[in-house]
């Protein structure tokens, strides 16, 4: 399989490299991801202002459409939310066009998009077929999917993996919240009754395998654990994985003044389940928390 990939430089793009290597990657930074292992070739690209390039997409089989302004790090300003969303929606936008100037055009476009589509639902079991949320990431999403469903029109199959909290080593969510629990200054935000769809990297890195190999993959696939839990039972859980209390929680009106309208995130309530990854034959390696925690700690933490 020949594969591209946009956002290779990112904590999915590099664990996605080790299953794909030799793949081409567009960056905004070339030369950084030319030096990066498992690049076949590095090729510049501003997803924001220019179609992706003909000549990178050229006998591709397969795109994996990974780029995204972060979306947890730092307030969200005017910006910053500008930021998030042209990265997603103008970015898939430009991709799609560099695929329709093609005469032969990919097999499957891979995209990701993220649980903060269904937006805050509560105790709600929510599976592909539910309708999005509301709020600014429900709209981001709702729009970032749209863009890259329009390559059906060009022939291409069309997978969207929602993403929720990945855990992984050294990186992501994981990284930022291991500090304060490794030093016994770890617990629960607000209620800590909030639904948290997590998932492994490797499951998240096999989901997006699964996608381009299984031809019956179309639309809408929750990237979560078949397992989600609470915020106070993940607590918990980190807790014993760090071997350290979890007592200290974090409440609400806290996370607001740190965090401005970000601390949303953090709070939401999403209930996830991957039921058309379950229905097309996904098996996951890591689907009890406990066992995904334990496999993080245990491998090499990266730190960049």
């Amino acid at each position: 399989m020949k594969a591209l990939i946009t956002g290779g430089t990112g904590l999915l793009g590099r664990a996605l490299l080790a299953n794909v290597p030799d793949s081409v990657v567009l960056s905004r930074d070339p030369a950084r991801a030319g030096g990066m292992a498992g690049v076949g070739r590095a090729v510049g690209w501003d997803p924001a202002s220019e179609p992706a390039p003909r000549e990178a997409l050229q006998g591709v089989s397969a795109v994996f459409n990974l780029s995204g302004e972060p979306v947890a790090e730092g307030r969200w300003t005017v910006d910053k939310k500008r930021r998030i969303r042209d990265s997603r929606v103008i970015g898939t936008r430009n991709l799609v066009a560099g695929l329709r100037a093609l005469d032969r055009r990919p097999d499957v476009l891979v995209s990701v998009s993220a649980v903060g589509y269904y937006g805050d639902r509560g105790d709600e079991e929510l599976d592909e077929t539910s309708a999005a949320g509301s709020g600014f990431l429900a709209e981001v999403c709702t729009e970032w999917e749209r863009e890259a469903l329009c390559a059906e029109a060009l022939g291409v199959r069309v997978v969207c993996v929602r993403v929720g909290i990945v855990l992984a080593p050294g990186g992501g969510a994981l990284g930022r919240m291991l500090t304060p629990f490794k030093m016994g200054v770890g617990g629960r935000l607000g209620s800590g009754a909030q639904w948290m769809p997590w998932i492994h990297i490797d499951d998240v890195v096999g989901l997006l395998m699964h996608a381009v190999r299984t031809p019956t993959a179309l639309g809408a696939m929750n990237g979560v654990s078949p397992q989600p839990v609470t915020n106070a039972e993940f607590t918990r859980a980190l807790g014993r994985a760090v071997h350290r209390p979890a007592l200290l929680p974090v409440p609400r009106i806290a996370l607001r003044v740190a965090f401005g309208e970000m601390s949303e995130v953090l709070v939401a309530s999403q209930r996830v389940v991957p039921r058309v990854a379950e229905r097309t034959g996904y098996r996951f390696e890591h689907a009890v928390l406990d066992g995904a925690l334990a496999a993080v700690m245990a491998a090499p933490q990266r730190t960049t």
